[in-house]
């Protein structure tokens, strides 16, 4: 153990490896009962949904702890689900396992540029301040989305966003507040005082205080079956063209654009994300590159390719590995036990929205969009500061692609 994962290397333990995993798995898991219920829209059977977000995420949250050996976890994509429910299957007519097909073919267009080196060099390509902003820039977007789903902050017409309020709608308490400054003010305390695990301790203990104030749901029962329908679904039959779903695809130009914008959004999700978790895992070299990133890429681009495979989205790595970096995960052996929680959950995801509470992500929210603001805005301040020799080549190509996505996405 100490020799594959280099524990005493890293300042960690196994212990701390295996509350960290506690901690990512509990901060992601409303991926099990999200996932399907968006992906059910598409015609998708819920409960093979279920089993297909699980089997996915433990075999790609495994596969990135033991080939890249850092405390990253992969599960369904928020974003790109809802792309393929109501843009693709609702919105355009195509069958689920079409869809699905489109995942796929995304998936192996990135696998095939991280292995010709294409994807490295142009993360390599960002400069310093923009690496630094994303990692800043992915801190705040999770303080945020805790705070929202905590009623800690609510909408606002006049100033877009205020402080949520104890009281709620008519009048009535809004415990979801309560306990969302309760969550809070308890990490901060366990968290001030050294308390190993605080982020854990904070997450269960608020779960808990949410029950009878009916805030955490509870379950309507504890094992649930497997439904493995979903499974090879690029290979499956169409319903609408009779050709299977990833010839459709390569021969369909709407659906090789739609494959071009999900790989964009796929891109760099997880070059965001990997920076943001490797800030906290402390393998983000002090130019903001992320150490040994180039095994990352391949278990990422290869989750998109498997989450086509099941049925079960874009399998991506997920921002909230942060939590258990952030709670002292410093090896694969996290994401290991992680995977390992999302296996057994296959079995026991009528207990999963107890932590619903905890840890969600809105639907309009982008990762890859800031990025990409991002990265159009520095070559044009570039180019009008007279600056446009430090921009490389690569950002220009990158630059340029965002352009057309969000052309693409405006005028859809």
């Amino acid at each position: 153990m100490e020799t594959f994962f280099k524990l005493g290397e890293r300042g960690s333990s196994t212990g701390t490896e295996l509350r960290a995993g506690l901690t990512t798995f509990l901060a992601m898991a409303y991926i099990i009962i999200v996932n399907p219920s968006i992906l059910s829209a598409a015609g998708i059977p819920e409960t093979a949904a279920v089993t297909a977000t699980c089997i996915g995420a433990a075999i790609m949250t495994i596969a990135m702890g033991l080939f890249s050996n850092r405390p990253l976890a992969c599960a369904s994509g928020m974003g790109i689900n809802s792309i393929v429910a109501f843009t693709l299957c609702l919105g355009m007519g195509v069958s689920w396992p079409t869809a699905m097909a489109v995942i796929f073919v995304e998936g192996v267009a990135i696998l095939l540029l991280v292995l010709c080196g294409l994807r490295e060099a142009i993360m390599d390509a960002i400069p310093v301040s923009l690496r630094h902003g994303i990692s800043i820039g992915l801190g705040l977007f999770i303080a945020m989305i805790g705070l929202k789903d905590g009623g800690v902050i609510v909408a606002n017409a006049d100033t877009l966003v205020a402080l949520g309020s104890i009281v709620g709608e008519e009048g009535a308490y809004n415990f979801t507040f309560v306990v969302g400054v309760i969550s809070i003010i308890l990490t901060v305390i366990l968290y001030a005082m050294k308390v190993k695990g605080a982020l854990l301790w904070g997450i269960i203990i608020s779960a808990v205080i949410g029950v009878p104030l009916g805030v955490t749901p509870m379950p309507a029962g504890v094992v649930a079956p497997l439904d493995f329908t979903t499974f090879a679904a690029p290979f499956q039959v169409s319903d609408n063209s009779g050709v299977m779903g990833i010839i459709e695809v390569v021969t369909t130009p709407t659906l090789l654009l739609m494959a071009f914008s999900l790989m964009m959004s796929d891109f760099f999700d997880t070059m965001g994300t990997a920076m943001a978790v490797a800030k906290q895992g402390d393998f983000l070299t002090d130019d903001g590159k992320v150490e040994d990133i180039k095994p990352i890429l391949i278990v990422d681009s290869s989750a998109a390719i498997a989450g086509g495979f099941l049925g079960a989205s874009s399998i991506t790595t997920f921002v909230e590995s942060a939590s258990g970096a952030a709670d002292g995960g410093r090896t694969g052996l996290t994401s290991i036990f992680a995977g390992i929680l999302f296996l057994l959950a296959a079995f026991f995801s009528p207990l999963i929205p107890a932590f619903m509470i905890i840890a969600g992500i809105p639907f309009t929210y982008s990762i890859s969009n800031g990025i990409g603001l991002g990265f159009i805005t520095y070559v044009i301040v570039s180019a009008v500061t007279g600056k446009l020799k430090k921009v490389r080549p690569l950002m220009w190509v990158a630059a340029i692609a965002f352009l057309v996505y969000f052309l693409m996405t405006i005028t859809a």
